[in-house]
């Protein structure tokens, strides 16, 4: 056996506690990693779980479901306006459909938003998780709501005034008269008060001025609410 020196057993203890020490720190630099990705797929689970989805679905079926319903209570309530209106007037119908027409531009503004948003939320990966975060989900049902609650308030605005605006408009145009009971008698021309036919078309005309501006600035509430609901669905997170 050959002799071991002090010197080459103090250089041979230093080796072998070296690669304890590197083992050791070798066992802990994969400890962390792993431990470090587990943390970083519980952070992406809870900002992104998988049924943040079902928010953006919300949003987009809401959106369209309240637009529609809008369109539908704008038309209902302005249609029954015109009916009524054209027992008095007949020649007015045509004139007075805008209320109808701009009612139903509103089920337009539902449809396209409701297409952004389903556009927008992303189908599940492979492994079973998905990048559509509750950030989006919130943001997408929040401009789905903030559309479709839009659109059926001013449906109903357009309705209410489109319903009362164009029977005014016939009674003032038609002088208090019914249609059939002025055909072939000799007092056509007297209107509303015993004013002729002209100044009872020009009162009616500016009566149809009015009614117009307010269904203008009522669409302009279903406009505003498109245009914010539009920004919203531009805001984004994802989980990578």
């Amino acid at each position: 056996m050959s002799e071991v020196t002090p010197t080459a057993a103090v250089h041979r203890f230093f080796q072998v506690s070296s690669r304890r020490h590197g083992t050791k720190r070798s066992n802990n630099k994969s400890g962390n990693l792993t431990l470090h990705c587990k943390h970083r797929k519980m952070v992406a689970y809870d900002n992104c779980p998988d049924w943040a989805p079902a928010f953006g679905y919300i949003g987009a079926a809401s959106c369209m479901i309240l637009a529609n319903f809008g369109s539908a209570w704008g038309t209902w309530q302005a249609g029954l306006g015109v009916c009524k209106m054209g027992v008095d007037y007949p020649k007015g119908v045509i004139k007075n459909i805008v209320p109808i027409v701009m009612a139903g531009v509103l089920g337009i503004y539902g449809l396209i938003v409701a297409v952004i948003l389903t556009q927008s939320i992303r189908p599940p990966n492979a492994d079973q998780t998905t990048s559509y975060s509750m950030y989006n989900g919130y943001a997408h049902m929040a401009a789905g709501l903030c559309c479709g609650i839009s659109c059926l308030a001013a449906g109903g605005t357009i309705g209410v005034i489109g319903d009362a605006g164009v029977q005014g408009f016939g009674l003032r145009a038609s002088g208090g008269k019914r249609a059939w009971s002025s055909e072939g008698g000799d007092d056509g021309d007297v209107g509303m008060g015993g004013n002729s036919e002209a100044v009872n078309a020009d009162a009616a005309n500016k009566l149809y001025v009015g009614l117009l501006i307010m269904l203008i600035f009522s669409e302009a509430l279903a406009l505003y609410g498109l245009i914010v609901a539009l920004i919203l669905s531009q805001h984004s997170y994802s989980c990578e």
